[in-house]
């Protein structure tokens, strides 16, 4: 018989190599470092803001809940807005907790305007603050205000 038999040095080696890549693999896959909810959502903001489009929507109304409301140790803020996109009506929440220092939801101003980050290929994954832009504003003119007329002076003849 001509073919190879297990116990043969290349076969046996071969094994060996392949065993050890699996087992290799195996290993690096159950000891990595997987990223925590945190660091997955700042890499969805820090994604929309290189790459998202941006449109106009509507903060709708915040929610501030306590740590035992909401089951978390920080508790839970929100942001709550609608955006609309090609006859669509999204409304959506961005949990700003980790964004104290960049949002206070108590300065939001409900029902006035702000720009939306979204992904073109899903509308969905949207947000309206990250920790290098906003799309929240101070004011909702979108035109400028007329100011009153100049009042003119009378001043008194020289006596």
């Amino acid at each position: 018989m001509n073919g190879l038999s297990l116990r043969e040095p290349q076969v046996l080696g071969a094994l060996a190599a392949v065993g050890l890549c699996i087992g290799g693999a195996v290993a690096w896959y159950t000891m990595r470092k997987r990223p925590s909810e945190e660091e997955l959502e700042k890499a969805r903001r820090e994604e929309l803001v290189k790459s998202g489009r941006i449109i106009d929507g509507t903060v709708i109304d915040i929610s501030d809940l306590t740590p035992h409301e909401s089951g978390r140790p920080n508790g839970l803020r929100l942001i709550l807005y609608k955006y609309e996109i090609a006859g669509v009506v999204y409304e959506c929440s961005q949990d700003v907790t980790l964004l104290q220092e960049h949002v206070d939801i108590y300065d939001c101003r409900l029902g006035f305007p702000c720009s939306v980050r979204y992904d073109p290929h899903r509308p969905v994954n949207s947000i309206i603050v990250a920790e290098n832009w906003s799309g929240l504003r101070d004011t909702a003119n979108s035109v400028p205000i007329r100011r009153p007329p100049r009042k003119t002076r009378v001043t008194a003849p020289y006596l």
